[in-house]
């Protein structure tokens, strides 16, 4: 198949690049990244010397339209820009995220400007999602929070073992995150050795989105508290989810049974045994969540943690997930490679 990536120059663009390497049916023949047009792909992801020779190519819409699908990595409020111009038979995975909300009002209050539209949301291990992907020809893939977030909490929510306006998340996450855009707050020297909080107050964009992805599996209203957290690392993403159980008499083995037989048949989220730690390592470069839950009986609350890498199963791996989805293959195709750490 024919595939475009849209935005090639960016951290998930590259790890898309990265990806569809390895991928039996996936050829990039089409990359484009806006400000690097021209310059040589290696010169920008030194390590994929599989594309030396070749450069990026400017953003075309006539090229766009010549692909069978095309993968968009553009900063939130560009993608619907360009979609406009693009036939409706062509295929479109949006990293960004442009077409993740179906409230209006959420899209202004979070992002600003015009609200562009709804698309099928992209996180295929929710009841009912893997369906309308298979079926869909544009899909919103999920932010990477909201990723991990969402899975952490699904099976407590869809169960209503959980209070689903009380749900507190603090969340760390590595620097690509936050795009290639020069910041003073992103610098090495600011970053390493120090963790800190941003867009602090509930403030960050991927609340709404959780809530409606959650809000669809307790059939009413979802409230988040999210504190997102900076950490010296450059990709990974630690998020821990508390929420008051609304049975005092369950236990961390029952809840844990219940995470085990919600996620039993979802070959990229593991429910790890009782006792043992996700760690950011052990997902570094794949499309793979680990689990881990526990009862906190002082204070009737369950406590979930969850791993996964940003730049993996949180954009460029599950974008592809998606894809396959999308063209009626297996969905782990390019994409079943194991974690890297130990």
């Amino acid at each position: 198949m024919k595939i475009g990536v849209v935005g090639a120059s960016g951290y998930s663009g590259g790890e898309l690049l990265r990806l569809l390497d390895n991928h039996p049916i996936f050829a990039a023949s089409y990359i484009a990244a806006g400000t690097q047009a021209g310059s040589s792909i290696t010169s920008v992801h030194s390590g994929l010397l599989s594309y030396s020779g070749r450069n990026f190519e400017a953003t075309d819409v006539s090229k766009i339209n010549a692909c069978d699908l095309v993968f968009f990595a553009l900063p939130h409020g560009e993608s619907a820009k360009l979609i406009a111009e693009v036939k409706n038979e062509v295929k479109i995975v949006d990293l960004g995220a442009d077409f993740r909300l179906s409230s209006a009002a959420s899209w202004e209050k979070y992002y600003g400007g015009k609200h562009a539209g709804t698309w099928t949301y992209g996180l295929a291990e929710l009841p009912g999602n893997r369906e309308k992907i298979s079926k869909a020809r544009h899909v919103a893939n999920p932010g990477c929070y909201a990723t991990s977030i969402s899975l952490a909490s699904a099976p407590a929510i869809a169960a209503k073992i959980i209070n689903a306006q009380d749900i507190v998340v603090v969340a760390a996450s590595g620097t690509t995150g936050a795009g290639k855009k020069l910041s003073s707050s992103l610098m090495a020297s600011e970053v390493m050795n120090s963790l800190s909080s941003y867009k602090f107050g509930g403030v960050h964009q991927h609340t709404p989105e959780i809530e409606e992805a959650l809000a669809a599996l307790n059939g009413g209203e979802v409230k988040i508290s999210f504190t997102p957290i900076l950490a010296p690392m450059p990709r990974g993403i630690l998020t821990t989810v508390t929420s008051t159980l609304t049975n005092t008499s369950l236990t961390t083995t029952d809840v844990h049974k219940l995470y085990r037989e919600f996620f039993q048949n979802e070959k990229f989220v593991t429910v790890l045994p009782e006792g043992q730690m996700p760690s950011t390592s052990s997902v570094l470069g794949c499309n793979y969540t680990q689990l881990q839950v526990a009862v906190d009986q002082h204070t009737n609350r369950l406590i979930v943690s969850c791993v996964l890498d940003n730049l993996g199963k949180g954009a460029a791996s599950q974008a592809i997930q998606n894809a396959n989805l999308m063209v009626s293959l297996p969905e782990e195709t390019g994409i079943d490679s194991l974690g890297l750490g130990a």
